[in-house]
């Protein structure tokens, strides 16, 4: 399956994961960490950087060899509907705002794959109306958490909490991030993870909605489809008001 995304780096920094990669790990560094998802690497140069000895990298796009920010040996194309396995497991892995861009059929193969290669696993996706490119299954964080409870997992969301307000960090990791541990006796006992949204986030939707109805009413002003009472009374409302900011 081809997937319809572009890797960018004025949206894939490496701020974010620098300023997020304490929280994650305030308890300690894994030895090694998986990033499914990965992108042109920004998180896994960051991983490298704060001190995590090894790092992979898998991601459904080909990405240039001059957009790498890691070794082209570090990061593997992989087919993300399909399941796959690369043979052994990692300390922790991350997935971070790459479920929505898969088709809803092919989410529990993500989870999978997740859960075949770590016992701890920090994971992110798109909220419903979160903006984004090519995102066709955005969902709140308690359908993810579900399918890491049938897998044994139990999911906890205190992180995104710690970095609510730190602005280093992309909001839509500050709004979806929780962890998601292997541990059956538990898995499907814990709260659900509530569905909340970011005022960053809120603010981004509104300002694209508020932007999208200027235009949409000024591209009815050009084609003369606004009703006629609008044409003979908005240019006399509009010359009185003039009138009035010059006598002030």
């Amino acid at each position: 399956m081809s997937i319809s995304y572009i890797h960018n780096d004025d949206v894939h920094t490496f701020t974010g994961p620098q300023a997020a990669l304490p929280f994650l790990f305030a308890d300690g560094k894994p030895s090694s960490l998986l990033d499914v998802g990965c992108g042109n690497g920004t998180w896994l140069k960051a991983a490298v950087e704060f001190g995590i000895p090894e790092v992979f990298g898998v991601d459904g796009v080909e990405v240039p060899l001059a957009k790498l920010h890691i070794p082209a040996d570090k990061i593997r194309q992989q087919d993300l509907t399909r399941p796959w396995n690369l043979g052994k497991r990692f300390d922790a892995a991350i997935c971070l705002e790459v479920g929505e861009h898969l088709e809803i059929g092919f989410a529990s193969t993500l989870i999978d794959a997740l859960v075949r290669h770590s016992d701890r696993i920090y994971f992110s996706a798109a909220c419903p109306g979160q903006i984004g490119h090519c995102h066709v299954n955005c969902q709140w964080p308690a359908y993810w958490q579900q399918m890491f409870n049938e897998q044994g997992y139990v999911c906890e969301d205190k992180l995104r909490w710690q970095m609510w307000d730190d602005s280093r960090i992309e909001r839509w990791y500050r709004q979806n991030l929780f962890l998601a541990r292997r541990a059956p006796e538990l898995a499907g006992q814990e709260p659900r993870i509530k569905a909340v949204v970011h005022p960053d986030i809120w603010k981004q939707v509104t300002d694209m909605l508020a932007a999208s109805t200027f235009e949409e009413h000024l591209h009815k002003i050009e084609q003369g489809r606004l009703p006629v009472i609008w044409n003979l009374t908005i240019p006399a409302i509009a010359l009185w008001a003039k009138l009035k900011r010059k006598l002030k």
